[in-house]
């Protein structure tokens, strides 16, 4: 095992122990394909799943897991109307379980989150029976703070390139404190607690994930 590995394996051990201090469930998975094992043994036969946007989600191999599973699946990108989009979404904020990343932790276990529309940091919060977090350890920061600052000049740019979105951060590399249209830095959402104990679980990976 590296030197990187053995600090992983060790800083996921504290984690997890502030997790389970906040109501949340605490994983550590060596790599992608044993973080992928492990979603897949939270999900019963039969449940309903959806998920927000995550490049983590896609580099682990979910997405490709899941189209061509048997379970129930809400995937809002498959709207075409608006109205179709209002009534898939009131199926996603009650499935069974909703797989996201997270933008950073902090080592004292709180979550933290920025979105555009709102829709993946809605889910966090209430709605699904289950949250399943997929993260790198790269995404671990000291504090609150640092977590907002990584996720506006290392997460946001990246995410906006993806998007094809024309944001200040996609064309500078750094974030400009914008107000366009296209921001997707409009909802900040910090989870010291899950209200629900169990409901939140995260799974922590030994591996840089996503942005």
């Amino acid at each position: 095992m590296t030197a990187k590995k053995t600090y992983y394996e060790n800083l996921s051990g504290t984690l997890i122990e502030r997790f389970n201090r906040r109501g949340i469930e605490g994983y550590y998975c060596d790599n992608k394909a044993e973080a992928l094992m492990m979603a897949k043994r939270f999900l019963t036969p039969g449940c309903s799943i959806s998920w927000g946007g995550s490049e983590t989600l896609n580099e682990i191999g979910l997405f490709e897991y899941l189209k061509d599973s048997d379970y129930i699946l809400y995937d809002r990108h498959t709207a075409r109307t608006p109205e179709e989009s209002s009534l898939l979404y009131g199926k996603i904020v009650t499935c069974d379980y909703y797989f996201m990343s997270s933008n950073a932790i902090t080592l004292d276990g709180q979550l933290v989150n920025i979105d555009g529309k709102g829709n993946r940091v809605a889910c966090l919060i209430t709605g699904p029976r289950n949250v399943v977090i997929i993260a790198g350890m790269n995404k671990i920061v000291t504090d609150v703070d640092t977590g907002i600052e990584r996720v506006r000049n290392m997460a946001s740019p990246p995410n906006n390139i993806r998007l094809g979105y024309k944001t200040p951060c996609a064309q500078l590399g750094r974030c400009a404190n914008c107000l366009v249209d296209d921001c997707i830095c409009c909802q900040i959402v910090i989870t010291r607690k899950s209200k629900i104990p169990g409901r939140i679980k995260v799974i922590l990976v030994g591996e840089e994930l996503g942005y």
